[in-house]
């Protein structure tokens, strides 16, 4: 059985700082979820922030099936040309699966091409998922809606794509709603932002949210990887029109610059 290579991101930050976070995950929330998501078809590896090149070396990165993104207090720390490389092999067919405050990452950002911004409150309150999409594969196993007891509210509107395609939708204790799973398609990737995951709450141990994580894995994971280029292409029919004036034409990367 040929395994899905699985990195978990996690930047790693307010478990070695707050003592009261460390006591919810003292393993981290990379390694709550790596615990709770083991399989024997997910072959996970850890990474973070704090690692040279953020744990995200070139090796890591081309080894990678499906990533798994989470942070909040330090998404300025991440390096750009890291956050470059990431996106291109998302472009090239790698699964990227985006938690929680990660909404604000660069990465996402890079991906969606919106601020992604929303509203939020910290009060705990009830959060309430509603799957209006029950014949997704990211959604199977999962009832007509679930709860969380505690949660930070994320409301509407969060600034993404209009093609996203909305999985869940959240009502929260307050009166907010929000669109808290969705997914998208960008070049030979796919994408799924997953709303749960506050780090002052133990969501990461609920049977539902691991539920999803391990589906949305198994949804992103590359068909194959191709890279994305801008190809100066033959024929495939016989060119019977007569043209002798100039060409211009130049090889491209998809980044804009010229091979």
């Amino acid at each position: 059985m040929k395994k899905i290579r699985v990195t978990i991101w996690n930047e790693f930050r307010h478990e070695t700082k707050n003592e009261s976070i460390a006591a919810i995950y003292p393993e981290g929330i990379h390694g709550a979820i790596a615990k709770g998501i083991a399989a024997e078809d997910l072959e996970i590896r850890c990474a973070t922030l704090d690692e040279p090149e953020h744990g995200l070396t070139d090796d890591v990165i081309a080894n990678t099936d499906v990533l798994i993104w989470w942070g909040h207090c330090a998404h300025g720390e991440v390096r750009d040309d890291i956050v470059a490389k990431v996106h291109k092999r998302v472009l090239e067919g790698m699964g990227l699966i985006v938690l929680h405050s990660g909404h604000f990452s660069k990465i996402f950002k890079a991906v969606t091409g919106c601020s992604c911004s929303l509203k939020w409150r910290e009060e705990g309150e009830r959060e309430r998922l509603w799957n209006i999409a029950p014949a997704h594969p990211i959604t199977r196993g999962i009832g007509e809606y679930f709860e969380i007891p505690h949660e930070e509210m994320y409301g509407e509107r969060f600034d993404i794509p209009k093609d996203s395609e909305i999985l869940f939708i959240s009502h929260f204790e307050g009166g907010n709603v929000f669109r808290s799973g969705v997914t998208l398609e960008r070049g030979y990737g796919k994408v799924f932002y997953f709303q749960p995951g506050h780090e002052t709450y133990p969501i990461y141990y609920q049977k539902e949210i691991l539920q999803i994580i391990g589906n949305a894995i198994r949804w992103a994971a590359p068909v194959f990887f191709r890279e994305m280029t801008a190809p100066n292409t033959p024929a495939i029919d016989e060119i019977k029109s007569v043209y002798e004036g100039p060409k211009a034409g130049i090889v491209q990367n998809v980044d804009g610059s010229n091979k």
